[in-house]
């Protein structure tokens, strides 16, 4: 069973970054990708960034793209998000996600209705 424990939330002012980590555990994680969501205040869950744990390819919404890096550290199976130039809007509540990829499609990467979830850590941004 996978389980998927976030860190690293807390409240910034705008323009500063934060470091958001996922320790995974309960199987190994070759074909998985590995990766963040958020849910802003009254909003959807929606897709952030990926990474394909079987290569190390990274996705990113158009939203974080050169401002959010994800990387990992296969040793301690860990997940960041490493989170520059915030901005008000990206405060949300971060879920990491881990769900099986057999073919990628941006479709199976993006949906937000798939995988395991950890349990979700708080990011404020203040103007």
């Amino acid at each position: 069973q996978v389980q998927l424990v976030e860190s690293g939330g807390g409240l910034v002012q705008a323009g500063g970054s934060l470091r958001l980590s996922c320790a995974a555990s309960g199987r190994t994680f070759d074909g998985y990708a590995m990766g963040w969501f958020r849910q802003r205040p009254g909003k959807e869950r929606e897709f952030v960034a990926t990474l394909l744990w079987s290569g190390g390819s990274t996705y990113y919404s158009d939203s974080v793209k050169g401002r959010f890096t994800i990387s990992r550290d296969n040793a301690k199976n860990t997940v960041y998000l490493q989170m520059n130039s915030l901005r008000p809007e990206d405060t949300a509540v971060y879920y990491c996600n881990a769900r099986l990829v057999i073919m990628i499609s941006m479709e199976r990467l993006q949906n937000p209705d798939l995988g395991s979830w950890g349990q979700g850590t708080q990011v404020t941004v203040s103007s």
